[in-house]
């Protein structure tokens, strides 16, 4: 919806902007891009006082957005009526070429539009006149920042304020270039004197509030916006936000009122919802929950996130959840999400053929739908594999999206499979792993195998944490017993699979070829290791740690430095280990370009294994998941047999799908036997069957 504003935009045709814009934000006055974007083409326009109106309106909305706050420092220049000061300051300096503050002013003017080239240009000129001058650096250090290098924005800025401590601008700049580097206690600071200095201007409370709020400070933020969430023409976006700082401080009871007003004004809004949800949660006020929900859907019913929000104060698939779904389904007939929730009910009560008919539904309402039609090739695919096969071969054709047809093209290797088709089963995983190799992680290298010699194992020192490091390799279905321990109530450490995983010596790749080449001090890893797992939520107590990768190698600083570790690994046939890796991938997300270079380096990596095993390298155990991967009791028992400790799990768990059966490879000989034949001597030393 934003491309006829932005092709505008790039024509400089202000009135389309204008236009354009107004009517994103008409079609939707929550959508903070459309604000955005209205203040650009306002701007453009040059109605510099309606520009900075939209983007209050936009930080209203979204007040912890620190772009919209830079974007609003720019627009402070139009609303000081520089733009229409333009021609006067390019006759000045046409007079006069030492009129120095003109420069100045047309450098900043073209940085709020973008135009870096020209602000530079602007800039050097200014130099020229008065090199030493603050302003010339207040213009280089925001043309540094507004470039992406805040190092040399903060050099250039902090020299300007020590010549020049009062200038406004510069204080805007400089705050801008500390947020930019993290320093947010120091930009907290610049923006501080600002808001002292400018008491009215309420989006400088905000940013503040929002440098306190990435300081942990969450309820000196709260109680910095309390006034304007508290005001009676307070934005919904402040009140929301005003909310969730309120919860972060651990003060639900201060948070509910704040989230009450800003669900009245939008109760479709499900970023208040989760708010609001997580408030009562906190309070234990279900019954206030259901009240308020209720009360909002009485005039909102065709709202579906205000029914879901309803739906999950209720038992999953209870009497009272069927009632809310019923209800659901009587204001929105209509509504694919409705549908959807009665059949997952059906689905958890067993009754899969009401689900299916349900999702038949869904599919004449909404042709092509993924959802419903995997949930009808699912259940085609336990009762008539080669008609699910057909029905997947077609709806692949119709696909256009290619998350969909990937999907689908995943879902007919499994159909294939059960239809008695190993070489195509196998032909379709191969394929959808080849697609996308150049996505997914290189194979880590594998160490030679080592010595007989290794360092002595270390007693291990009284009073020492206990360290379990959890690993198995592409296949062994590590990721169920990790699924136990976590169902267990063990704090076991997952962000090495995360978004900001630990930059300690496990992780990285390198740490192995450091070790081999004695460029990694053994000791000094140890070190690493401990040193780093404060950060990661485990400051006291055992330690229970999901590796990414293993090798052998690492025993050169395991045996003498972390004697107290117990390694636990997971393994099944190798064969189907291969097998499952083809068909559902790893939880580390290998490259896999064919089969064969698979099976190579698998069977590499669980040689160091099995020498490990047979020849007691490292204080250890291996879990068989052979015949207990699909129940979690079993693995529970094993892993509490292994540790000698009791582990209890919640009542009705499961872990998910079915996967391959145990001893699937042997149907898949004929298309993978090669692969095999490499896996088959590693296999024996593992304890299993030639054939």
């Amino acid at each position: 919806m934003y491309e006829p504003i932005l092709e505008a935009l790039r024509r400089s045709d202000a009135a389309q902007a204008v236009i354009a814009a107004e009517q994103a934000v008409a079609a939707d006055p929550q959508d903070v891009g459309a604000h955005r974007l209205h203040a650009a083409a306002l701007r453009l326009n040059g109605d510099p006082a309606s520009a900075l109106a939209a983007l209050d309106r936009a930080i209203g909305l979204a007040p912890e957005d620190a772009q919209l706050h830079l974007e609003r420092a720019g627009a402070l220049l139009d609303g000081r009526q520089l733009d229409q000061a333009q021609a006067a300051l390019a006759q000045a300096i046409g007079l006069d070429p030492n009129q120095f503050p003109a420069y100045v002013m047309r450098a900043h003017l073209a940085i709020a539009r973008g135009d870096l080239d020209e602000a530079e240009r602007l800039g050097r000129t200014a130099a020229r006149i008065a090199p030493n001058h603050p302003q010339v650096a207040a213009v280089e250090g925001a043309l540094a920042l507004h470039r992406g290098d805040p190092d040399r924005a903060l050099a250039v800025l902090s020299h300007a304020a020590e010549l020049a401590p009062d200038d406004s601008q510069i204080l805007h700049s400089l705050g801008f270039a500390y947020f930019a580097k993290g320093h947010f206690a120091f930009a907290e600071g610049a923006f501080a004197k600002l808001a002292e200095r400018y008491p009215e201007q309420s989006s400088l409370q905000l940013l503040i509030a929002d440098l306190l709020r990435r300081q942990d400070r969450f309820a000196d933020a709260a109680d910095r916006i309390a006034p304007l969430a508290q005001a009676a023409d307070a934005g919904f976006g402040v009140q929301r936000w005003a909310g969730e700082l309120e919860i972060d401080a651990g003060r639900p009871e201060r948070a509910l009122p704040l989230l009450r007003a800003a669900l009245a004004a939008h109760p479709q809004d499900p970023r208040t919802l989760n708010a609001i949800m997580e408030a009562w949660r906190r309070l234990g006020d279900i019954e206030d929950a259901r009240r308020t929900l209720e009360s909002a859907l009485a005039t909102h019913a065709d709202q579906p996130n205000l029914w879901r929000a309803r739906l999950a104060l209720e038992p999953f698939a209870g009497a009272e959840a069927l009632a809310v779904v019923e209800r659901w389904h009587q204001a929105m007939p209509q509504y694919l999400g409705a549908l959807e929730a009665r059949a997952a009910i059906h689905d958890q009560h067993g009754e899969h053929e009401q689900a299916e008919a349900i999702a038949q539904r869904i599919v004449e309402l909404s042709p092509g739908d993924a959802r419903a039609e995997m949930r009808i090739v699912q259940g085609l695919a336990e009762r008539d594999p080669d008609a699910a096969v057909e029905r997947i071969e077609r709806l692949i054709a119709m696909a256009a999206d290619p998350l969909v047809k990937r999907e689908l093209r995943q879902l007919l290797g499994r159909s294939l499979d059960l239809a008695g088709q190993p070489a195509a089963a196998a032909a379709t995983w191969a394929e959808l792993h080849a697609e996308v190799a150049d996505q997914r992680l290189p194979r880590n290298a594998i160490s030679a195998r080592g010595s007989d010699e290794w360092p002595a194992l270390a007693p291990i020192a009284d009073g020492s944490r206990g360290i379990l490091l959890l690993w198995g390799a592409p296949g062994s279905q590590i990721e169920r017993v990790a699924q136990v321990l976590r169902l267990a109530g063990a704090p076991l450490l997952v962000d090495r699979f995360g978004a900001q995983p630990p930059t300690d010596p496990l992780q990285r790749y390198g740490t192995v070829d450091e070790l081999v080449a004695g460029k990694l001090d053994p000791a000094f890893l140890a070190k690493l290791y401990r040193a780093a797992l404060p950060a990661r939520g485990a400051a006291d107590g055992p330690v229970f740690d999901w590796l990414l990768w293993w090798d052998n190698a690492l025993l050169r600083a395991l045996r003498p430095n972390l004697a107290e570790a117990l390694l636990l690994i997971a393994v099944r046939d190798p064969r189907d280990m291969l097998l499952d890796w083809l068909a559902y991938g790893s939880p580390t997300p290998y490259a896999l370009e064919t089969p064969e270079a698979g099976a190579r380096w698998l069977a590499r990596l669980l040689e160091q294994i099995a020498d490990l095993h047979e020849r007691e390298l490292f204080p250890h155990a291996l879990i068989k998941l052979d015949e207990i991967g699909q129940d979690p009791g079993a693995i529970a028992q094993t892993i509490a047999d292994t540790l000698r400790v009791q582990i209890s799990l919640p009542e009705g768990v499961g872990l998910g799908g079915e996967r391959l059966p145990p001893g699937r490879w042997r149907e898949y000989g004929e298309a993978l036997g090669e692969c095999f034949a490499v896996l088959t001597p590693v296999a024996r030393r593992l304890g299993y069957p030639e054939q």
